[in-house]
């Protein structure tokens, strides 16, 4: 018997690294994960006093936490409410990164609003919907809140009647499948109400690969490989990429042409591998009457906003927002 037991250690591998996402997410042979509490992007958080901050647990089946942000210092006019939701390929990310809280504060400083960032279950231990289902539980959150009116942090500064529900790449996603599934004019929320949606180069795909992700340069930001392994990592077992809730116009999506949707504010980089994508989505939206503006920055990479929130094009970006938000 122990003859055997010592021939089969001898022969079984150790488990050894089949997948990695930015030093963040490791995926072994035996299906374990590691994941490191570094985040991917260790830049230096810009936090000076002119913006506070919080953390609230919105679900506590997942023990799911979001961060509120509000200027320091603001006018005794109700702030309007603006979700972000972060990118990451639905595989990598938090609120707590950085980056993420970077940007956050700027949203917040700029925009003159009430900042909402939450987390969710990241794949591939929680593939597709997950992500989507907890982003709709975090606005669903901030409807009971309205309600309740329990937490002066919110209610005294807090227009709930202006709800902005944003994102970055996989943030840019969930916003898109969260209009969907809102439409316009809903009371699902009341008594809160979403006015539009800003998807930041949001991440969608497709079996049919589009000429800016066959042809995009293979050391960019957001490369094919990078793209093709998110993927591989968040579909549901045995999909493809025209799931509809990654391609939105695949054959097994829902017509959106019927659908009514809130106004939406549509962002791109040129150089953007998913450039040709997000840029068909906002056309074929605004060809079916939907109220879709689409802005795309000539020669900037995916993400350009948060790797640099401190630049002319982020600048320009902050303004852009920020008339969307007034014209709504």
């Amino acid at each position: 018997m122990s003859g055997t037991s010592a021939t089969a250690i001898a022969t079984t591998s150790p488990p050894y690294e089949v997948d990695e996402c930015r030093g963040v997410l490791r995926v072994y042979s035996d299906g374990s994960i590691v994941r490191s509490s570094k985040p991917s992007f260790n830049v230096p958080i810009y936090d000076d006093g002119s913006v506070i901050w919080k953390d609230v647990q919105f679900d506590s089946i997942n023990n799911l936490h979001l961060r509120l942000y509000k200027p320091a210092t603001s006018s005794s006019a109700k702030l309007p409410i603006f979700f972000y939701i972060h990118g990451g390929g639905f595989c990598i990310g938090s609120r707590t990164w950085p980056n993420c809280q970077n940007y956050c504060f700027r949203l917040a400083l700029d925009l003159q609003a009430l900042i909402i960032s939450p987390d969710y279950r990241l794949a591939p231990e929680n593939r597709l919907p997950a992500a989507i289902e907890d982003s709709y539980m975090a606005v669903k959150w901030l409807a009971l809140q309205a309600q309740a009116k329990s937490d002066p942090w919110l209610s005294d500064v807090a227009d709930f009647s202006r709800i902005f529900i944003s994102g970055s790449s996989a943030g840019g996603n969930i916003a898109h499948n969260l209009a969907v599934r809102l439409g316009a004019g809903s009371g699902e929320l009341d008594p809160v109400r979403v006015r539009g949606y800003v998807l930041l180069a949001p991440f969608f795909g497709g079996t049919a690969l589009t000429r800016s992700e066959a042809e995009g340069p293979k050391d960019a930001f957001l490369n094919w490989e990078l793209i093709d392994r998110f993927w591989r990592l968040s579909i549901p077992i045995g999909e493809t990429t025209d799931h509809p809730l990654v391609n939105p116009f695949g054959p097994v999506s829902p017509n959106l042409e019927s659908k009514d949707l809130d106004p939406m504010l549509v962002v791109v980089g040129s150089s953007d591998l998913l450039r040709d994508r997000v840029k068909d989505y906002a056309k074929k939206l605004k060809g079916w009457g939907k109220k879709v503006e689409y802005v795309e920055f000539e020669g900037k990479q995916h993400g350009f906003f948060n790797i640099d929130p401190i630049s002319p094009d982020s600048d320009q970006l902050m303004l852009l927002i920020k008339q969307f938000i007034t014209e709504n």
